[in-house]
């Protein structure tokens, strides 16, 4: 970031602060309600100096191998933020209706007189609307991030192999190894993914953030797992490293094989481009697998002509493709028809809401496939909300996901 676009941004956040700091103050009469309040403030403004500070200095060359202390700073710093935010804008609707009567009395005969003790209580009601996502965001930095969930999906095929009526398959995605900072925790992920029984089970990319190393605490937990039909894995944006500099492109090649290796020891093959054949009595199914392929300026190394080079008309496909986006625009069109394709990559921003019958998340601005199941034609995608968490060190109403896929051959 530029010289000029961090003064900026400091310049407007200066006045944010300010801002809310003169909305608080005049928020309550009682002195005691007013003083936790400001004092309540002050905590936080020293709570976003400190992750300011931890954000220039602890990730100077990216974000790696994240500490407990760097991941609650950081979690405290964005959910004050949030919260200021939804603050400032209560705070704008209120202060905007008393300027909309200014105006009317400036400009015409109206004695319309604003309420300072309605503007007060608006102000009170804002304090507690912008409780909401402080304790909803706190919830996700303390517990939300470890939170697993398990998605059931059962999926039928009328060209499914009779031999696989049933079959299971279990995908996690995203690990981001280098943001966990709870061996404990996420062993008890490890153990409910195990405790699936799947058939097979694949991991869809992003096992770290940038460095190799990330992952070697959790070599001897990802290695436990086991599926009669084996452990298949591919390749996603972080596992390039392309988000910190290297001191030489040899170091960056070096820290793939490094990365290659470490998943072999964790008992996952990887497919770059590759196909493998699932063979159940006599039948078979393709597993298949790309490199990453997203949208720029995400990396586009998914070659689906070198992967089903040894692909027959008739076979019934599965790919693992680490970005949604490549579904829409390759995917689809292909020439050889991809039964399932399973996605992780975008986390569902970490960060929504799901009920029954209502999914939100920021993120749809960006993906229109983000999370859970879509169909076109015959072909289905499903795109898992990740099993880690990268930059928020929390999860808010999309809990990280252990996804447990049903094959069924649909009855003629």
């Amino acid at each position: 970031m530029s010289t000029t676009r961090v003064v900026v941004f400091l310049v407007f956040y200066i006045l944010i602060e300010i801002y809310i700091f003169s909305g608080l103050n005049l928020t309550f009469k009682n002195p005691l309600g007013q003083k936790i309040l400001i004092g309540i403030y002050f905590c936080s403004l020293l709570v976003t100096l400190i992750g300011i500070i931890t954000i220039f200095t602890s990730f100077p060359n990216g974000y790696s191998k994240v500490s407990w202390t760097q991941n609650l700073i950081l979690g405290l710093l964005f959910s004050f933020f949030i919260t200021k935010v939804v603050y400032a804008v209560f705070l704008l609707m209120v202060d905007s209706e008393s300027v909309v009567t200014y105006v009317i009395r400036r400009f015409s005969s109206s004695d319309v007189v604003p309420s300072l003790q309605r503007r007060r209580t608006l102000k009170q009601i804002g304090v507690l609307v912008a409780m909401v996502p402080l304790t909803s965001f706190l919830y996700g930095v303390f517990k939300g991030r470890y939170s697993y969930r398990l998605h059931k999906v059962s999926l039928s095929f009328p060209d499914l192999p009779a031999a696989f009526d049933g079959f299971k398959i279990v995908q996690i995605s995203d690990v981001h190894s280098g943001s966990f900072d709870d061996t404990a925790a996420v062993k008890r992920g490890i153990e409910k993914i195990q405790q699936q029984q799947a058939d097979l089970i694949l991991f869809t990319g992003d096992m770290i953030n940038n460095l190799a190393e990330e992952i070697e605490p959790y070599i001897g937990l990802f290695r436990s797992l086991s599926a009669p039909f084996g452990k298949y894995a591919v390749l996603g944006n972080h596992d390039y490293g392309e988000y910190i500099s290297w001191e030489s492109e040899e170091a960056k090649k070096q820290n793939l094989v490094k990365l290659a290796r470490h998943h072999q020891a964790m008992g996952f093959e990887l497919l770059n481009n590759a196909q493998v054949p699932i063979k159940k009595s006599n039948e078979q199914i393709k597993l298949v697998g790309v490199e990453n392929w997203g949208e720029k300026p995400f990396p586009q190394k998914g070659d689906l002509n070198k992967a089903f080079a040894q692909s027959q008309p008739n076979d019934f496909s599965i790919l693992m493709s680490h970005d949604p986006s490549h579904w829409d625009l390759k995917v689809l069109d292909f020439p050889q028809k991809v039964h399932l394709t399973l996605s992780g990559h975008t986390h569902g921003m970490q960060m929504g809401v799901e009920i029954p019958g209502f999914k939100w998340s920021p993120v749809k601005y960006r993906y229109d496939k983000w999370a859970g199941l879509y169909k076109k034609a015959e072909q289905y995608l499903y795109v898992n909300r990740g099993f880690g968490f990268i930059g928020f060190p929390g999860r808010v109403g999309i809990w990280p996901e252990i996804t447990l896929i049903e094959l069924k051959k649909e009855k003629s």
